[in-house]
């Protein structure tokens, strides 16, 4: 694989990150696992469109690029989901995470969780938080090889249940 390069992202990008969410379902569904983010195209939802644009114009953007093609992007904040409760200490919450389901397995989704962590201490925060689905047992597993721990869950719209996982973010000069 050529290298990954990691950048912010640009206003100019929400259409390409919503073409890979929407790849990102059709195989999710052609597995069967329609819980995470159901099997309607996120280009289809004009609210998570918009979601996305304004993801694109803020400063928590950040895009993996594979020669020049987008194979990942994240979205880091200071504030957690209204879902969630506040952690009670500085934290960055990565609100959200995707990859190219083409190149699972190298590396992609861990290089955009080390940036949001990297970026997170550099803002001050002590916590980086994330959710997932927790009906996907190994999705759960890899944000804990990621450093994740398991916190607490939630439960919104009618069941779809979350699990809430923090990362402790130490001085790096430290270790």
């Amino acid at each position: 694989m050529s290298s990954l390069v990691l950048r912010s992202g640009r206003p100019g990008d929400a259409d390409a990150v919503v073409a890979l969410w929407d790849k990102a379902i059709r195989w999710l569904v052609a597995r069967g696992q329609v819980g995470q983010w159901g099997s309607e195209p996120v280009s289809a939802r004009p609210a998570s469109v918009e979601r996305v644009r304004e993801w694109s114009r803020g400063p928590g953007m950040t895009l993996a690029e594979v020669d020049g093609a987008m194979v990942g992007a994240s979205v880091i904040a200071h504030d957690c989901p209204p879902w969630v409760p506040p952690a009670g200490v500085p934290e960055t919450y990565l609100w959200f995470l995707i990859s190219e389901r083409d190149r699972a397995g190298r590396g992609i989704g861990s290089e955009l969780v080390r940036r949001a962590a990297s970026d997170a201490r550099a803002s001050g925060s002590e916590l980086l938080r994330v959710d997932c689905w927790a009906g996907a047992p190994s999705l759960v597993a890899w944000y804990e090889r990621q450093g994740f721990q398991r916190t607490t869950t939630f439960e919104v719209n009618d069941g779809w249940r979350g699990q809430v996982f923090a990362m402790v973010l130490g001085d790096q000069s430290a270790r």
